[in-house]
């Protein structure tokens, strides 16, 4: 039985503000369509997906298709003028039996976990919801001579929230929504599950527990915490399915040591020609914006092209703010900010040329900033920051920015920093750069790729 993700995007942002759809905001360098379409095309257990878009706005979804190489996707078809009309449309669009999950566009943080969940369910169900206990008292309210009315409070302990997706075999949802039309009392529904229950209440509904994090962007609230959720993620960085770099250039700055020695080690044993550019090895600078500049087009003249532009340059200084130089400030916020700036500024050109990738890199203690080292931490927030800016800038460029955040990593920086430390607490440098490796060669743009010691 084969799985179609069907990913409902037929609404206009009118809650969030907006006259155009609030599926095509950007958070975190991609649309959220972006990002929820994805979550389904790369899922393993999902074989084909369906879009349905809000009229007049097809041709965008059929762009981001193209620039993202979604595979996955079948079919971009027109939404309707209600979530149940949209719904209609996508199960007769689609042929042959078979399972589908129904998802709203603006869910873009459903976890893989759940999908997978919901496919294993369908074994077993005809029908599967997606819902969480809820945390909140619910009351029912009642009209009153001058408002609302508390009438009832239920019982909390079995009330859920419900979230997608919502999952049906595909000739079960298809005969409760014939149902539903033929009743002259049916009304739009927003709920898939509740025309199921109300239609075919032979049919029994499958709980998967949902996430926290699966939200709705709904409200202009939401698109902020849905993009500090998004910073705040445990990315992983897919296994892609060659690590062949014959043909491609890296450049790497910071390439000395720690973790830029391992990826120019690494990159070169898979086949990369790789340039390596430090204050120490070859009197790079980063801050110095035209120093890097040729250093990239010298890279380019050797090469023919540049593919990848790896930033691992960074200081770290320890001391209170007060009692810091201005030596030392100036030195910091070049090295960490500037740097990366200068990076970037001088690389897109040539990244453009080949749809390459920059790699940059944060702290632990981007989210929070720590004491004793206030400029490193601040500075490390910016470049997430950037990242993310960048991403979005440079995706009609082809261009994908991402952004390693390493745990605690046993470095020569961080030796310097904090002396010796016990074993096992530290990532070491080679873990890192087989992640980022693995970050080059995938797809993922805007995204914070954290990096944890395990085992």
């Amino acid at each position: 039985m084969r799985t179609v993700g069907v990913v409902l995007a037929g609404g206009v942002g009118q809650r969030v503000g907006l006259n155009t759809p609030k599926q095509l905001l950007k958070i975190a360098g991609r649309t959220i369509l972006e990002h929820t379409i994805g979550l389904f095309d790369a899922h393993p257990d999902v074989d084909e997906v369906v879009v349905l878009m809000t009229p007049g706005f097809t041709d965008h979804v059929e762009q981001i298709v193209a620039r993202n190489g979604f595979t996955k996707v079948t079919k971009i078809l027109e939404g309707g003028a209600s979530r149940t009309e949209s719904t209609w449309r996508a199960l007769q669009a689609i042929d042959g039996e078979c399972d589908v999950l129904l998802h709203d566009a603006v869910r873009p943080l459903v976890e893989p976990r759940i999908i997978a969940a919901c496919v294993a369910a369908l074994k077993n169900y005809q029908a599967v919801d997606v819902a969480i206990p809820s945390s909140d008292t619910i009351v029912v309210a009642v009209p009153g001579p001058e408002g609302e009315i508390l009438r009832d409070i239920p019982d909390r302990s079995r009330l859920r929230r419900g979230q997608t997706p919502q999952c049906f075999r595909l000739s079960v949802i298809r005969d409760a929504y014939t149902r539903a039309f033929a009743d002259p009392a049916f009304e739009a529904a927003t709920d898939d599950c509740g025309i199921m229950l109300r239609y075919r209440p032979d049919v029994p509904i499958y709980i998967v527990p949902g996430s926290e994090h699966n939200m709705k962007v709904t409200h202009p609230v939401d698109v902020y915490i849905a993009d500090k959720l998004f910073q705040l993620a445990s990315n992983a960085a897919p296994i892609p399915p060659s690590y062949d770099l014959q043909g491609k250039t890296m450049v790497v700055f910071g390439g000395s040591y720690g973790i830029g020695a391992d990826i120019v080690e690494l990159a070169k044993g898979y086949g990369a020609t790789v340039r390596s550019y430090s204050r120490s090895q070859n009197g790079i600078r980063v801050q110095d914006y035209d120093a890097v500049r040729d250093a990239l087009d010298q890279a380019r003249a050797e090469t023919g092209r540049i593919d990848y532009v790896v930033n691992t340059a960074a200081v770290l200084h320890m001391g209170l703010l007060g009692e810091t130089g201005h030596e030392t400030i100036d030195e910091t916020v070049a090295v960490n900010y500037l740097g990366p700036v200068n990076i970037a500024r001088a690389a897109h050109r040539h990244l453009a040329q080949t749809r390459g990738a920059l790699l940059l890199y944060t702290s632990s203690s981007y989210t929070r900033g720590r004491a004793r080292y206030s400029l490193y931490s601040s500075t490390k927030a910016a470049v997430v920051n950037l990242t993310q800016a960048l991403a979005d800038e440079w995706a009609d460029s082809g261009i994908r920015v991402n952004c390693v955040n390493p745990e605690r990593t046993a470095t020569p920086m961080r030796l310097r920093a904090f002396g010796d430390e016990p074993a096992g607490t530290l990532l070491s440098s080679a873990d890192v750069a087989r992640t980022s490796i693995d970050v080059l060669l995938s797809n993922l743009t805007g995204q914070v790729i954290d990096v944890r010691l395990t085992g």
